[in-house]
């Protein structure tokens, strides 16, 4: 399965992904592939109530703004029709969806700019 993806302002690298509530209702959202997170995903934590996931735990993370406080939950997200349980790093002044790291694990991620090619694959 390949995901194909979008270049935002800067080249900055996007792939179209749903939240997944406790109830089944899937939020689209824009996710940005950040390969400066080490983990899953991560988003602000305003956004969190709304999809009634579980809280696992905490974690005290040094960022590049400074050390944060993330709350850990069990998110499930679904990117091009296929549904992932993971762990969601939450926290303040997230500035949008990230996508991290750990994506890289199992799929491969091809960027080339000038031909307008992001994708994310087996």
């Amino acid at each position: 399965m390949t995901i194909r993806g979008f270049f935002g302002e800067e080249d900055a690298l996007y792939f179209e992904l749903e939240l997944i509530t406790s109830e089944g209702l899937e939020l689209p959202v824009d996710g940005m592939f950040d390969t400066g997170f080490s983990y899953w995903l991560a988003f602000d934590k305003q956004d969190v109530d709304a999809l009634g996931w579980e809280l696992l735990r905490e974690q005290t993370m040094l960022t590049a703004r400074g050390v944060f406080k993330f709350d850990i939950y069990v998110g499930r997200i679904k990117i091009n029709g296929q549904e992932f349980d993971i762990p969601v790093h939450v926290g303040r002044g997230v500035p949008e969806v990230l996508l991290g790291r750990q994506w890289l694990q199992t799929k491969r991620l091809v960027v080339d700019i000038p031909s307008g090619t992001l994708t994310l694959g087996e």
